[in-house]
Protein backbone atom coordinates (compact mmCIF):
# COMPACT_ATOMS: atom_id res chain seq x y z
CA UNK A 1 0.00 0.00 0.00
CA UNK A 2 1.00 3.24 -0.20
CA UNK A 3 0.41 5.60 2.27
CA UNK A 4 0.86 9.31 2.43
CA UNK A 5 1.11 10.41 6.16
CA UNK A 6 1.16 14.55 6.41
CA UNK A 7 2.99 15.48 9.62
CA UNK A 8 4.72 12.37 8.87
CA UNK A 9 8.20 13.54 10.80
CA UNK A 10 6.24 14.72 13.73
CA UNK A 11 5.77 13.35 17.27
CA UNK A 12 2.98 10.98 16.37
CA UNK A 13 3.16 10.81 12.64
CA UNK A 14 7.51 9.64 12.64
CA UNK A 15 6.16 6.44 15.08
CA UNK A 16 3.04 6.14 12.76
CA UNK A 17 5.84 6.37 9.26
CA UNK A 18 7.99 3.78 11.25
CA UNK A 19 5.55 1.29 11.55
CA UNK A 20 4.46 1.92 7.83
CA UNK A 21 7.71 1.37 6.94
CA UNK A 22 8.56 -2.07 8.66
CA UNK A 23 5.61 -3.76 7.48
CA UNK A 24 6.81 -3.20 3.82
CA UNK A 25 4.33 -0.12 2.99
CA UNK A 26 5.69 2.47 0.51
CA UNK A 27 5.29 5.61 2.47
CA UNK A 28 5.03 9.25 1.41
CA UNK A 29 5.94 11.96 4.03
CA UNK A 30 4.47 15.64 3.83
CA UNK A 31 5.81 17.68 6.42
CA UNK A 32 6.88 21.44 6.40
CA UNK A 33 9.18 20.85 9.45
CA UNK A 34 7.59 23.46 11.99
CA UNK A 35 7.38 21.13 14.51
CA UNK A 36 8.78 17.80 12.66
CA UNK A 37 12.42 16.94 12.36
CA UNK A 38 14.23 14.93 9.16
CA UNK A 39 15.74 12.65 12.10
CA UNK A 40 12.82 11.57 12.99
CA UNK A 41 12.45 9.36 10.18
CA UNK A 42 13.63 6.04 9.92
CA UNK A 43 16.11 5.40 6.53
CA UNK A 44 14.39 3.58 4.10
CA UNK A 45 14.35 3.18 0.59
CA UNK A 46 10.15 2.53 1.23
CA UNK A 47 9.92 6.15 2.69
CA UNK A 48 9.94 9.26 0.39
CA UNK A 49 10.09 12.59 2.21
CA UNK A 50 8.33 15.61 0.64
CA UNK A 51 9.03 18.84 2.89
CA UNK A 52 5.41 20.99 2.32
CA UNK A 53 2.70 22.63 3.45
CA UNK A 54 -0.62 20.86 3.26
CA UNK A 55 -2.44 24.42 2.59
CA UNK A 56 -0.05 24.49 -0.94
CA UNK A 57 -3.18 22.91 -3.12
CA UNK A 58 -0.95 21.67 -6.03
CA UNK A 59 1.46 20.18 -4.11
CA UNK A 60 -1.43 18.01 -1.93
CA UNK A 61 -3.01 17.29 -5.22
CA UNK A 62 0.29 15.71 -6.05
CA UNK A 63 1.06 13.71 -3.08
CA UNK A 64 -2.66 12.51 -2.91
CA UNK A 65 -2.06 11.13 -6.81
CA UNK A 66 0.27 8.58 -5.57
CA UNK A 67 -1.81 7.20 -2.51
CA UNK A 68 -3.69 4.42 -1.71
CA UNK A 69 -4.93 5.91 1.14
CA UNK A 70 -4.12 9.13 3.74
CA UNK A 71 -3.14 9.37 7.32
CA UNK A 72 -3.64 12.90 8.10
CA UNK A 73 -1.68 14.44 10.96
CA UNK A 74 -0.21 17.04 10.08
CA UNK A 75 -1.66 20.18 12.66
CA UNK A 76 -1.47 22.96 14.62
CA UNK A 77 -1.48 21.24 17.47
CA UNK A 78 -1.29 23.66 19.95
CA UNK A 79 -4.95 25.00 21.73
CA UNK A 80 -2.87 28.05 23.10
CA UNK A 81 -1.05 29.10 19.44
CA UNK A 82 -4.85 28.92 18.38
CA UNK A 83 -6.10 31.28 20.94
CA UNK A 84 -2.79 33.77 19.99
CA UNK A 85 -3.34 33.34 15.91
CA UNK A 86 -6.85 32.10 14.89
CA UNK A 87 -6.68 32.92 11.56
CA UNK A 88 -3.15 31.36 11.10
CA UNK A 89 -4.29 27.81 12.58
CA UNK A 90 -7.39 27.82 10.93
CA UNK A 91 -5.40 27.93 7.61
CA UNK A 92 -3.01 25.00 8.62
CA UNK A 93 -6.62 22.93 10.78
CA UNK A 94 -8.86 23.63 8.43
CA UNK A 95 -8.40 24.71 4.82
CA UNK A 96 -5.37 21.96 4.99
CA UNK A 97 -7.53 19.14 6.04
CA UNK A 98 -10.52 20.25 3.35
CA UNK A 99 -7.03 20.37 0.38
CA UNK A 100 -6.35 17.05 1.55
CA UNK A 101 -10.52 15.54 1.08
CA UNK A 102 -10.64 17.40 -2.47
CA UNK A 103 -7.29 15.84 -3.55
CA UNK A 104 -8.28 12.52 -2.26
CA UNK A 105 -12.10 12.85 -4.05
CA UNK A 106 -10.36 13.74 -7.59
CA UNK A 107 -7.49 11.08 -6.96
CA UNK A 108 -9.71 8.64 -6.18
CA UNK A 109 -7.78 7.86 -2.73
CA UNK A 110 -9.33 4.65 -0.98
CA UNK A 111 -8.70 5.32 2.94
CA UNK A 112 -8.86 8.71 5.00
CA UNK A 113 -7.88 8.69 8.52
CA UNK A 114 -8.11 11.81 10.65
CA UNK A 115 -6.48 13.05 13.96
CA UNK A 116 -9.45 14.75 15.45
CA UNK A 117 -8.66 15.64 19.42
CA UNK A 118 -10.75 15.04 22.78
CA UNK A 119 -10.99 19.39 22.73
CA UNK A 120 -13.99 19.55 20.85
CA UNK A 121 -16.03 18.12 24.08
CA UNK A 122 -14.87 21.27 25.94
CA UNK A 123 -14.96 21.49 29.67
CA UNK A 124 -17.66 18.64 30.29
CA UNK A 125 -18.95 17.42 33.25
CA UNK A 126 -20.08 13.82 32.51
CA UNK A 127 -17.19 11.67 32.44
CA UNK A 128 -16.00 9.12 30.75
CA UNK A 129 -16.57 10.91 27.34
CA UNK A 130 -18.46 9.60 24.86
CA UNK A 131 -18.85 10.00 21.34
CA UNK A 132 -22.88 11.45 21.65
CA UNK A 133 -21.66 13.57 24.50
CA UNK A 134 -22.74 17.55 23.62
CA UNK A 135 -20.30 18.94 21.50
CA UNK A 136 -18.83 22.08 22.82
CA UNK A 137 -15.34 23.52 21.32
CA UNK A 138 -14.07 26.42 23.31
CA UNK A 139 -10.99 27.29 21.51
CA UNK A 140 -10.21 27.66 17.31
CA UNK A 141 -8.05 24.44 17.77
CA UNK A 142 -11.10 22.61 18.79
CA UNK A 143 -13.54 24.37 16.45
CA UNK A 144 -11.38 23.61 13.89
CA UNK A 145 -11.13 19.82 14.32
CA UNK A 146 -14.47 19.66 14.40
CA UNK A 147 -15.13 21.32 11.27
CA UNK A 148 -12.63 18.90 9.70
CA UNK A 149 -14.28 16.13 11.47
CA UNK A 150 -18.19 17.03 9.88
CA UNK A 151 -15.77 17.67 6.08
CA UNK A 152 -15.15 13.59 6.66
CA UNK A 153 -18.82 13.09 7.14
CA UNK A 154 -19.77 15.02 4.12
CA UNK A 155 -16.88 13.10 1.46
CA UNK A 156 -18.06 9.70 3.44
CA UNK A 157 -21.31 10.53 2.80
CA UNK A 158 -21.38 12.11 -0.53
CA UNK A 159 -18.28 10.46 -2.74
CA UNK A 160 -18.29 7.34 -0.85
CA UNK A 161 -14.50 8.05 0.92
CA UNK A 162 -13.57 5.26 3.21
CA UNK A 163 -13.07 8.02 6.37
CA UNK A 164 -12.61 7.48 10.15
CA UNK A 165 -12.28 10.02 12.10
CA UNK A 166 -10.12 9.10 15.87
CA UNK A 167 -10.29 11.74 18.90
CA UNK A 168 -7.48 11.71 20.26
CA UNK A 169 -6.75 12.72 24.23
CA UNK A 170 -3.59 13.19 25.50
CA UNK A 171 -0.64 11.02 23.55
CA UNK A 172 2.68 10.83 25.07
CA UNK A 173 6.14 9.07 24.10
CA UNK A 174 9.23 9.59 22.76
CA UNK A 175 9.53 12.68 20.14
CA UNK A 176 7.73 14.98 21.78
CA UNK A 177 9.41 18.02 21.98
CA UNK A 178 9.56 19.83 25.08
CA UNK A 179 11.31 22.88 23.92
CA UNK A 180 8.03 24.68 23.13
CA UNK A 181 5.62 26.15 25.66
CA UNK A 182 2.69 24.87 24.30
CA UNK A 183 4.19 21.21 23.88
CA UNK A 184 2.46 17.97 25.69
CA UNK A 185 2.59 18.24 29.56
CA UNK A 186 4.30 14.73 30.30
CA UNK A 187 7.00 15.62 28.07
CA UNK A 188 7.77 19.29 29.54
CA UNK A 189 6.94 17.49 33.07
CA UNK A 190 10.00 15.03 32.08
CA UNK A 191 12.18 17.56 30.80
CA UNK A 192 12.18 19.77 33.98
CA UNK A 193 12.37 16.47 35.85
CA UNK A 194 15.96 15.44 34.09
CA UNK A 195 17.39 18.94 33.41
CA UNK A 196 16.65 20.01 37.53
CA UNK A 197 14.41 23.00 36.51
CA UNK A 198 11.12 23.71 38.08
CA UNK A 199 7.90 22.64 36.42
CA UNK A 200 4.93 25.23 36.18
CA UNK A 201 1.78 23.51 37.04
CA UNK A 202 -1.27 26.11 35.29
CA UNK A 203 -4.21 24.92 38.14
CA UNK A 204 -3.75 23.42 40.81
CA UNK A 205 -2.41 20.26 40.06
CA UNK A 206 -5.88 18.06 39.92
CA UNK A 207 -7.15 18.10 36.45
CA UNK A 208 -7.05 15.29 35.02
CA UNK A 209 -6.30 13.60 31.72
CA UNK A 210 -6.45 10.36 29.93
CA UNK A 211 -3.05 9.77 28.90
CA UNK A 212 -2.18 7.22 25.32
CA UNK A 213 1.13 6.19 24.83
CA UNK A 214 1.73 7.17 20.77
CA UNK A 215 3.61 3.05 20.02
CA UNK A 216 -0.39 2.30 21.09
CA UNK A 217 -1.79 5.08 19.02
CA UNK A 218 0.27 3.95 16.40
CA UNK A 219 -0.68 0.89 15.98
CA UNK A 220 -4.26 1.57 16.19
CA UNK A 221 -3.84 3.44 13.36
CA UNK A 222 -2.06 1.14 10.93
CA UNK A 223 -4.19 -1.39 11.86
CA UNK A 224 -7.00 0.60 11.07
CA UNK A 225 -6.00 0.92 7.06
CA UNK A 226 -6.76 -1.59 5.61
CA UNK A 227 -10.32 -2.00 7.17
CA UNK A 228 -13.08 -1.39 4.65
CA UNK A 229 -16.02 -1.95 7.96
CA UNK A 230 -15.52 1.27 9.30
CA UNK A 231 -16.07 4.09 6.49
CA UNK A 232 -17.68 7.25 8.21
CA UNK A 233 -16.56 6.22 11.76
CA UNK A 234 -15.71 8.42 14.66
CA UNK A 235 -14.32 7.20 18.21
CA UNK A 236 -12.06 7.97 20.85
CA UNK A 237 -9.04 6.97 21.34
CA UNK A 238 -8.13 7.13 25.03
CA UNK A 239 -7.44 4.45 27.98
CA UNK A 240 -10.76 5.05 30.14
CA UNK A 241 -8.76 6.23 32.63
CA UNK A 242 -8.20 9.76 33.99
CA UNK A 243 -4.14 10.80 35.74
CA UNK A 244 -4.25 14.15 37.59
CA UNK A 245 -0.99 15.71 36.96
CA UNK A 246 0.11 15.58 40.70
CA UNK A 247 -0.38 11.54 40.09
CA UNK A 248 2.23 12.48 36.91
CA UNK A 249 4.41 14.10 38.49
CA UNK A 250 4.39 10.89 41.37
CA UNK A 251 4.80 8.43 38.94
CA UNK A 252 7.76 10.37 36.93
CA UNK A 253 9.63 10.51 40.33
CA UNK A 254 8.77 7.54 40.87
CA UNK A 255 10.24 5.82 37.87
CA UNK A 256 13.50 8.14 37.70
CA UNK A 257 14.15 8.35 41.35
CA UNK A 258 14.51 12.36 41.06
CA UNK A 259 12.23 15.00 42.75
CA UNK A 260 10.84 17.26 40.28
CA UNK A 261 10.39 21.13 41.52
CA UNK A 262 6.90 22.65 41.10
CA UNK A 263 5.37 26.16 41.14
CA UNK A 264 1.65 26.53 40.69
CA UNK A 265 0.26 29.54 38.09
CA UNK A 266 -3.38 30.28 37.26
CA UNK A 267 -5.42 27.68 34.70
CA UNK A 268 -4.66 28.55 31.34
CA UNK A 269 -7.82 29.86 28.77
CA UNK A 270 -9.39 26.97 27.42
CA UNK A 271 -7.43 24.39 29.33
CA UNK A 272 -10.43 21.43 30.20
CA UNK A 273 -10.59 21.00 33.94
CA UNK A 274 -11.13 17.15 33.80
CA UNK A 275 -11.06 15.01 30.54
CA UNK A 276 -11.54 10.76 30.31
CA UNK A 277 -12.37 8.62 27.47
CA UNK A 278 -15.51 6.07 27.01
CA UNK A 279 -13.70 3.79 24.70
CA UNK A 280 -16.85 1.22 24.15
CA UNK A 281 -16.99 2.06 20.45
CA UNK A 282 -13.02 1.31 20.38
CA UNK A 283 -13.03 -1.88 21.98
CA UNK A 284 -16.32 -3.03 19.77
CA UNK A 285 -14.04 -2.01 17.29
CA UNK A 286 -10.72 -3.22 17.67
CA UNK A 287 -11.11 -5.47 20.78
CA UNK A 288 -8.76 -3.45 23.22
CA UNK A 289 -7.87 0.07 24.30
CA UNK A 290 -4.28 1.30 24.51
CA UNK A 291 -2.74 -0.98 26.76
CA UNK A 292 0.91 0.21 27.86
CA UNK A 293 0.89 0.97 31.53
CA UNK A 294 1.68 4.63 32.31
CA UNK A 295 5.04 3.94 34.52
CA UNK A 296 6.16 1.72 31.62
CA UNK A 297 5.57 4.63 28.95
CA UNK A 298 7.21 7.23 31.39
CA UNK A 299 10.18 4.85 31.52
CA UNK A 300 10.26 4.93 27.18
CA UNK A 301 9.99 8.33 26.98
CA UNK A 302 12.84 8.84 29.77
CA UNK A 303 15.01 6.42 27.65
Amino acid sequence: MNVLVTGGAGFIGSHVSERLVALGNQVQVLDNLSTGKRENLPPSELLNFQEGDIRDQELVAECCDQADAVIHLAAVASVQASVDDPAGTHQSNFDGTLNLLEACRKSDVKRFLYACSAAIYGDTEVLPVKEETALNPLTPYAVDKLSGEYYLGYYSRQYGLNTSSFRFFNIYGPRQDPSSPYSGVISIMADRLLSGREMTIFGDGKQTRDFVYVGDLADLLVESLARTDMSGSIMNVGTGKQTSLLDLKSALESVSGKTLKVSFDDPRKGDIKFSCAAVTRLVTCFGKVPTTPIKEGLRELLG
